[in-house]
């Protein structure tokens, strides 16, 4: 009987330990999951993770090493205006879509590839009426037939 309840004690401590570590390196590294929200882009549907806030924004896709199709990150800026990126720690080639307030897609830039040397490329729109800016895996907008004039809408 000892044995059974020192096992059972054992095991639930143990699961309380995992749970409780896994939160304390999520709390301490920002790595929680993910809140994925849907959008389209025409008819082609995306998972997307929203950075609005200026830590979302500013850490971005960093220290990603994939991205599946389905999926992006979608940049929100407070306010209409250009728009500049880098890929400082990002380490998945990207396509980085800009749309203005009313889910136009104004420009792309295709086929961006991560920053091996520093000082890291920057990547500023021409556009200067940006609000959305959608990341999806580089090369993603040429195979879906993307191009300025699209509809971003969200579900």
């Amino acid at each position: 009987m000892l044995t059974a309840l020192s096992h059972s004690f054992a095991v639930r401590f143990s699961l309380f330990s995992s749970l409780w570590l896994g939160m304390l390196l999520n709390a301490s590294t920002g790595l929680t999951q993910p809140q994925l929200q849907e959008i389209s882009v025409n008819t082609t549907r995306f998972r997307v993770e929203i950075a609005q806030t200026l830590e979302e924004r500013q850490r971005g896709l960093m220290f990603r090493t994939q991205l599946p199709d389905d999926q992006g990150m979608l940049f929100i800026q407070p306010t209409p205006g250009q728009s500049t990126f880098w890929m400082k720690n990002t380490y998945i080639p990207l396509d980085m879509l800009y749309f203005d307030d009313q889910g136009q897609l104004l420009e792309m830039h295709t086929e961006v590839p991560p920053c091996k040397a520093k000082p890291c490329p920057v990547y500023t729109s021409q556009a200067t009426r940006v609000k959305y800016i959608l990341e999806i895996n580089a090369g993603l907008a040429e195979r879906l037939g993307l191009k300025p004039g699209d509809r971003l809408s969200w579900h």
